[in-house]
Formats: C-alpha cells, structure tokens, sequence
C-alpha cells in the first residue's frame, strides 16, 4: 500500500512538472509570436472599426478606417475622408486584438506607400487641407507628389486650382505631413 501512494505522488509531481513545462512553452511561444506582429499587422485587420487617433499637429481624429497601406490610414468620418500619416499618430484605440501574420502580407499591399495614396488625391485636382506635424495647415490643391514630398498650389479651399487664385506654391516633405483632409 506504501509503495502505491508513493508512485501516486511520483506520478503526480510529474504531471504537475510536465504540466508547468507546457504552460512555461506556450507562453514563452506567445511572447515570441506576439514579438513579429506590427502595427501595420494589426490596422490591416481593422477595416471598417471605428479608431480614434492622436495624430501630431491634428490633435484627436476619429472615424471609420476605409484603407491602409504600410505608412498611412484613411478615416472616414463625420468630418469627411482624412489620410494620416503613421509617422504621426502618437496612439490608437479602436484596434481588435487579432492581427495578421506579417508573413502573409501581398506583397503589392507593401508597395503602397503614403505617396501611392497621395497621387490618388493628387489625380483628383480637389481642393485639400494638409494638416502638418506643426499644427499649421495648407489649404490648396497637390500639384506633384515626388518620392517624399508633395507640392502644394495654396488657394481658397472653395475656389477652383487657377494660376489668379494661387496664393504660394509650396513643398511639403512627407516626414511634416500629419493628414490630408478631403471633403
């Protein structure tokens, strides 16, 4: 009988041990799983939640996220479409946990860039206001988005891009910009 209840606990301290060992495992395997997802992984799984953001120079913006791409996101909300820089916002709530493996991402999705979204406003030729890291802003239509900056015709935001209603031309690096408002 001794003999049994001593095998009993033997058995038993080593499925605590084998136990403790797993949970060990798993959770070490958890914090290195966790350690590759960014935050791009995580935005790109957001598509339609309501994010609020502190965006630099913006102060709070809030809205529905519309897009993504892997330096910028686009809100849509009661104030119209806004594009914000990633390189701006300062935290997010809104977020679901869940993200995407970052080794699954096309491998086009990564190509679109800030200025590949740029260009799609640009090619509107609508009248925009950059909001800038500084908390200034430009009002006027983007005449030419380059590698990492974009030029601005500033004007009236009611009143059509003519050479008589410019008031400045300007270049703005995409490392200032904090959001572009359209709408």
């Amino acid at each position: 009988m001794r003999w049994e209840a001593l095998f009993d606990d033997l058995e038993a301290q080593l499925a605590a041990a084998d136990a403790e060992e797993l949970a060990a495992e798993v959770s070490d395997r958890s914090r290195r799983e966790l350690a590759r997802i960014r935050l791009g992984d995580r935005v790109r799984h957001a598509q339609g939640a309501a994010l609020t953001l502190a965006v630099a120079g913006a102060g709070v913006v809030s809205g529905a996220l519309v897009r993504s791409g892997p330096d910028w996101l686009l809100l849509a909300g009661d104030a119209g479409e806004q594009l914000i820089s990633a390189a701006a916002v300062s935290w997010l709530s809104g977020l679901p946990a869940l993200a995407g493996d970052p080794d699954t991402v096309p491998v086009v999705l990564e190509r679109l860039a800030l200025g590949y979204a740029l260009r799609g406003i640009a090619r509107d030729r609508s009248a925009v206001t950059l909001v800038l890291r500084d908390g200034s802003a430009l009002t006027g239509t983007m005449d030419r988005v380059g590698a990492d900056f974009v030029d601005v015709a500033e004007h009236s935001r009611g009143e059509a891009r003519r050479s008589s209603s410019v008031r400045v031309a300007r270049t703005v690096p995409f490392a200032s910009l904090a959001l572009v408002h359209t709408g």
